[in-house]
């Protein structure tokens, strides 16, 4: 997983290096793998600066170049050959200066040397947006506005930013992590400081001319479903700032919509989906389970058939997406869109988990609900979605918040003794230290003794449901390094049986193959017909295959389709043993 440092710093006040950070986050249990220096638009614009342009005058021997004298801020002006039919004399434009290294927004990066071109000398380039990697636009030179700045370095005229980029080995159990405000929570528990979070307080409803109809038939495989509409948007390209942002994780720009949905994805961990409410026939969002075999093209042009067990978001006549997994090609954003459905919602990992594994799909979206997102953030996200869109892409708030969520997720109750926490850690901690750590864990204390604490942690912490989770969050935040070490090591003599049964088998296994025997290893799994006993079978619930259903309870068979496999593939000559 990818987090920025800039973006943490967005939900907490740190003055820690990232060095520093990455301390902290692997020494919390989020193992920081790599920690590299990143820029948003590849090279960072490093050797370009903002130059002015005195004099364009035309190549003598080339209709279509032109030879400028460009004045960059050193006090001598440079001769460039520029190619581009928007040139002229009065403009401020971005320079790549000789020895630069440019990075366009397609192709390879390529260095700016001193040439010469149809017989005049070009000291440098002036740049087009696409030929610097800040657009697609090739259409002619950037050229600025009068506050440019000459001689300014280009970089800190387009304001970018060097960041910092942390790739983290994220465990699966930590699904409340896979977000800067998942990372930023536990920074903030290991500090003691707050969690400054975006402020929705502008959300409102302009108007209710287009409201979507919401049914949900399954309320398992969705037990929250939010939603809204709006109206009037402008699909188009996203804005820098939304676009760099999105840049140094490796997120692709696609529209300002679909930005929106990845930002607050990363941003909160609340997967998004935006529909194009036009394209919701009948102007209802059913969510059900689908027809068995029904056919279904996602947004990939792939036709799949569907389970019986998908959980698949219906318009009133239609398949539209596979809940948390999946769009489908026929409802999504393009740039006629006008108008669009957002959707922010809860489904049941368990079902997101089987219908991406039985699709073979893995998305950013079925990565976090498959693990388990927060049922209280649906509606946050939502309007913290729909403030961005209309400050991206125009429009109005066009009906009233959809909240389906008939049975709240409650918090878990856990118990915790002191006693306990001093025992399992093997160091004596201060209540009143346990106590703060837990608070800024954000795990509420409901009642306070002598002996311990009533707690209720988060629905978003899925993997803090037992005492022994509550005093393992404690550990990492109070610090694995700050547990002293022992002096002394205590252990008892036992007896063991005599011969060892190790010592006897490696000893079997030495003179088996000193003898040309290989030893196998086969799977313990085996099909129930290989059973010696059928009705003592121990039987695996959710098998891969029939073939590999029960527990085995013998070598022999296997044994057998060792050698049948090999006889079958021309080596007859075998000699084989297996211990098990």
């Amino acid at each position: 997983m990818k987090i920025s440092y800039n973006w943490l710093k967005e939900f907490i006040q740190i003055d820690k290096s990232p060095e520093e950070i990455s301390t902290i986050l692997t020494g919390t249990g989020l193992e920081v793998e790599s920690l590299e220096k990143v820029q948003a638009i590849p090279g960072g614009l490093e050797g370009l600066v903002i130059g002015y342009v005195k004099e364009a005058i035309q190549h003598p021997n080339a209709d279509r170049l032109r030879i400028t004298k460009v004045d960059v801020g050193t006090g001598e002006d440079i001769q460039v050959v520029c190619g581009a039919a928007n040139v002229g004399a009065g403009q401020k434009v971005v320079v790549a200066t000789v020895g630069a290294t440019v990075y366009p927004t397609e192709g390879e990066p390529f260095k700016i040397n001193k040439s010469k071109i149809r017989g005049e000398v070009s000291e440098g380039m002036i740049c087009a947006e696409d030929e610097i990697g800040l657009g697609h636009s090739h259409e002619g030179i950037m050229v600025l506005g009068d506050d440019a700045v000459v001689g300014r370095p280009a970089k800190d005229h387009f304001k970018l930013n060097d960041d910092y980029l942390y790739e983290i080995g994220l465990t699966p159990n930590r699904a409340d992590a896979t977000s800067h405000l998942g990372t930023a929570r536990d920074i903030a528990a290991y500090l003691k400081i707050g969690i400054t979070k975006p402020d929705v307080s502008a959300f409102k409803v302009d108007n209710t001319s287009n409201t979507i109809e919401v049914v949900v038939e399954n309320t398992d495989g969705a037990p929250r479903y939010s939603g809204v509409t709006i109206s009037g948007i402008e699909v188009k390209e996203s804005p820098q700032w939304l676009k760099e942002r999105l840049a140094v994780i490796g997120v692709r720009s696609i529209n300002n919509i679909v930005d929106v949905t990845n930002f607050v994805l990363h941003d909160l961990g609340q997967p998004l989906h935006a529909f194009d409410a036009d394209k919701i026939t009948g102007g209802k969002v059913v969510v059900k389970n689908s027809p068995e075999g029904t056919a279904f093209k996602t947004l990939d042009d792939v036709e799949r058939k569907l389970s019986g067990d998908d959980l698949i978001i219906y318009n009133a006549d239609e398949p539209m997406c596979i809940a948390g997994v999946f769009g489908g090609i026929g409802s999504g954003v393009t740039a006629s869109t006008k108008n669009i459905f957002l959707e922010s919602a809860y489904f049941n990992p368990v079902s997101v988990r089987k219908t991406a594994k039985r699709h073979g799909l893995k998305t950013d979206s079925s990565f976090r609900f498959e693990r388990g997102t927060d049922p209280n953030n649906t509606v946050y996200a939502l309007k913290r979605a729909a403030l961005l869109i209309k400050e991206v892409a125009g429009g109005s708030i066009s009906s009233e918040v959809i909240d389906i969520y008939p049975s709240p997720v409650e918090p878990f109750a856990v118990e915790l003794s002191y006693k306990n926490t001093v025992r399992l850690i093997g160091q004596v901690i201060p209540d009143e230290e346990i106590k703060a750590i837990v608070k800024a864990l954000d795990i509420e204390v409901v009642n306070e003794t002598a002996d311990g604490l009533s707690l209720k942690v988060p629905p978003y912490r899925v993997d803090v449901t037992r005492e022994v989770d509550v005093i393992e969050e404690i550990l990492r935040i109070y610090g694995y390094n700050n547990i002293a070490i022992p002096t002394q090591i205590r252990a008892s003599m036992t007896a063991s049986q005599r011969p060892e049964k190790d010592t006897v088998q490696n000893m079997l296994s030495d003179l088996l193959t000193a003898n040309g025997f290989n030893e196998i290893l086969s799977n313990s799994l085996t099909k129930l017909a290989y059973s010696n006993d059928p009705d003592k079978a121990v039987r695996i619930l959710n098998p891969l295959s029939s073939d590999l259903d029960v527990m085995r309870q013998s070598l022999l068979f296997s044994g057998l389709e060792a050698i049948a496999y090999n006889q079958n593939h021309k080596s007859a000559d075998l000699k084989l043993y297996e211990f098990g």
